[in-house]
């Protein structure tokens, strides 16, 4: 995933873990997190509701998961947007690309992208 984005032109930092993923964001502020909710030392919905304790709304989050309700994981963790597991990599690259402008993807003109719905949570990235 970390190479796909690269290649895409994305600056891509990782984390093994949610605890590492909070004092990461302590000295770099992202544009996106791409969030999986199993993670170990601290999971998703915790190192949710401390970044947003900490930093506020400071970076979009996209919930990914292979969790039954994951729209609803990510409503509650008021992530903008889900990508259920296991997903395409070009499913990967129309979700941030969505998620970090506000519409359809470049590729999307085959009519499978749609407009990301930050009041809402749609299906956008399935």
């Amino acid at each position: 995933m970390r190479e796909w984005l690269r290649d895409e032109g994305y600056a891509v930092a990782t984390v093994p873990n949610g605890a590492a993923a909070l004092e990461m964001v302590g000295t770099h502020r992202p544009s996106l997190i791409l969030l999986d909710l199993r993670m170990p030392v601290m999971d998703g919905w915790a190192f949710a509701r401390e970044f947003r304790r900490v930093a506020g709304p400071a970076a979009t989050i996209v919930v990914m998961s292979a969790v039954a309700d994951i729209a609803a994981a990510a409503r509650e963790l008021g992530a903008v947007d889900r990508l259920a597991k296991p997903f395409a990599l070009d499913d990967l690259s129309r979700c941030v690309f969505r998620s970090l402008n506000g519409g359809p993807s470049p590729a999307a003109a085959d009519g499978h992208g749609a407009p990301a719905r930050p009041s809402g949570l749609q299906p956008a990235c399935d």
